[in-house]
């Protein structure tokens, strides 16, 4: 939530006798004054992430999520005979008899099985363009075809979100970056009304020289040229590039990668780079990695196994590497505040061509992945038998996927994301499950915190608890954790002392056997 939506919200109703957890609290419209401080602090809380995943090329989705209830089709010699996965090599999916994933995606075949993914069938947009750049264009600014922006859709989000960002970026209050891309350059997606909103480290190895894992080599003189000048301008641009440096340091080196990741695999490497920040705590809100190689007109699948080639080892790439991604998260606790999307900026056609590979389509599967993935198939299978123009018709708009994460997940407000989308109002996707955040009513019949803002103590309360199985944790925004004091005042309320604390932002994790549920709390002093 903005801080000119809270104070908005808030204003009409603090003209009001307010009982705040049992105390009185006086009236209060000063954005200045501590207790509005705190409490615009508190609506400020998300500690949400989103992780991009661009297919670049425009990926084959009939051969990724295959329609097992149309298969005599698919298979046909005159459909895609000469590139169809035979069906007794499909992975099946529990719960899901109809559909099915690509051989060589065990990974997300484990994590679909584990409720961890959502299947967006038939996503894309209308009257499509098949042109890679301008495609894509269409996808980074969530425009209409056949209308133009120069500013990105994740570039929006942050520009409303956070309060005169890029201008003044960073700051005392936000120190780390507001989004990454692994990339030499920030994709259109994060183009602001004056600058990227992303910062862009080229690759895993020039972010290994920025943390120190590897050595530096120091370049040689240059000649005093017009070409001398120019590459003397490009190595001062990089070196502005990394002006995060400092920070991204902090966090690689507190962060540990506690899974193996595979070697020979450009996504997990990106993969890896990502999970190591988040566990070292670094408050980026927006990580973007890329996997290219998708454009397959020719020679798709090998020339005697359709289950392998090209698109197979791709499919393997993506599908190992959000595998021990999410491994890795689980295994520093940190996979509760991620979830992940990919997209593609366009699909291929459904029918296949006679090089054994696919042209230029029009929709596409997508995956969202996390732990707060709700609802794990939106849509159906496409209908072979139904097409336009050789094209898989579209079921759902993409823009109806970014308008669920910003709401759903990264907790936008319902006004900003229709800005956003350029007052457009898109219909959201039901793919998350319910969450309680900063910006939401406390459900009662779960957990409660109070008084938050808080002093000496806190009362965490709930009906889920399940005493002596409770594993309460506190973290400030860095991830850190601090010690906890607790007393059971019954079998649903935990007395918790805060007095030790310094005043700042924190988060209370409360998980057992069967939840687990963070909840924003901020220290007043």
């Amino acid at each position: 939530m903005k801080r000119r939506d809270f104070l908005q919200y808030a204003s009409s109703s603090f003209f009001l006798p307010l009982m705040l957890d049992g105390y009185g609290a006086k009236a209060e419209t000063n954005p200045n004054a501590p207790f509005m401080k705190a409490m615009l602090e508190l609506a400020e809380i998300n500690d949400k992430i989103l992780v991009v995943i661009q297919l670049n090329g425009g990926n084959d989705g009939l051969n990724m999520v295959l329609p097992l209830d149309q298969y005599s089709t698919y298979t046909n010699a005159s459909f895609r005979g000469n590139i169809a996965i035979p069906e007794n090599k499909v992975l099946k999916l529990n719960g899901l008899p109809q559909t099915g994933l690509h051989p060589s995606m065990t990974g997300l075949q484990t994590l679909f099985n584990e409720g961890k993914v959502s299947i967006v069938h038939s996503t894309g947009y209308p009257n499509p363009n098949f042109s890679h750049f301008r495609a894509n264009d269409i996808w980074y600014t969530a425009t209409d075809a056949n209308k133009l922006a120069t500013t990105g859709w994740l570039g929006r989000y942050l520009q409303e979100t956070y309060e005169g960002f890029p201008v003044g970026y960073p700051n005392s209050k936000f120190t780390d970056p507001l989004a990454i891309q692994i990339s030499s350059i920030s994709s259109t997606t994060f183009n602001t009304s004056t600058i990227s909103g992303a910062l862009a480290i080229q690759n895993p190895d020039t972010f290994s020289k920025i943390v120190g894992d590897k050595p530096t080599v120091v370049p040689g003189e240059l000649p005093n040229t017009p070409a001398g000048k120019y590459t003397a301008y490009i190595r001062q641009q990089q070196t502005s590039s990394v002006a995060y440096a400092g920070q991204l340091k902090a966090a690689a080196d507190k962060g540990k990668n506690l899974v193996t990741y595979p070697t020979g695999n450009s996504l997990s490497d990106q993969l890896k780079i990502v999970a190591r920040l988040i566990a070292g705590g670094l408050q980026t809100k927006i990580y973007y990695v890329t996997l290219g190689g998708f454009d397959t007109h020719s020679s798709q699948v090998d020339s005697t196994d359709t289950t392998k080639g090209v698109h197979a080892n791709l499919l393997k790439y993506l599908s190992d590497g959000i595998k021990v991604f999410m491994a890795d998260l689980k295994a520093n606790g940190k996979d509760d505040k991620v979830a992940g999307m990919t997209f593609s900026e366009f699909g291929r056609r459904a029918i296949s061509n006679g090089s054994k590979g696919t042209d230029h389509g029009w929709a596409s599967p997508l995956f969202v992945f996390g732990n707060g993935v709700k609802t794990q198939v939106i849509g159906k299978n496409p209908d072979l038998k139904d097409l336009d123009g050789n094209n898989i018709k579209i079921q759902t708009d993409f823009r109806q996927v970014y308008s669920s994460i910003l709401t759903d997940w990264l907790g936008a407000p319902e006004e900003t994301v229709k800005s956003i989308m350029f007052d457009k109002a898109f219909t959201n996707l039901p793919i998350f499950r319910d969450t309680i955040t900063a910006t939401e009513p406390l459900a009662a019949n779960m957990v409660n915190l109070y008084p938050n803002p808080a002093q000496g103590e806190v009362i965490l309360e709930s009906e889920i608890m399940m005493q002596g199985r409770d594993k309460v944790t506190l973290s400030d925004i860095t991830g850190r954790t601090s010690p906890l004091q607790m007393t059971y005042l019954s079998g649903s309320k935990i007395l918790i002392n805060t007095s030790h604390l310094p005043a700042g932002k924190y988060f209370i994790r409360m998980e057992n056997d069967k939840h687990s549920v963070v909840k924003p709390l901020v220290i007043l002093r």
